[in-house]
């Protein structure tokens, strides 16, 4: 499982950074906690299906695009 919270970290990551959003701002165009978005990054969060396709709708991106698995 530790891949999959990997992968899910790092396609956060790369999609805030490509909208140059900090974790505050991610937080506040998704309702989702600094804390929890923060927690995602570091790979010790297990969210919600909820909290993931919020964070999605936020970053406007398919919520495939940050479960997506690079091989």
């Amino acid at each position: 499982m530790e891949k999959y919270y990997k992968q899910l970290a790092d396609n956060l990551r790369v999609e805030r950074a490509k909208r140059k959003l900090s974790q505050q701002k991610l937080a506040i165009l998704s309702n989702v906690s600094i804390e929890t978005i923060g927690a995602i990054e570091r790979e010790i969060a297990n969210p919600t299906l909820d909290t993931l396709i919020s964070i999605a709708l936020a970053l406007d991106v398919d919520l495939n695009t940050l479960l997506s698995l690079k091989k």
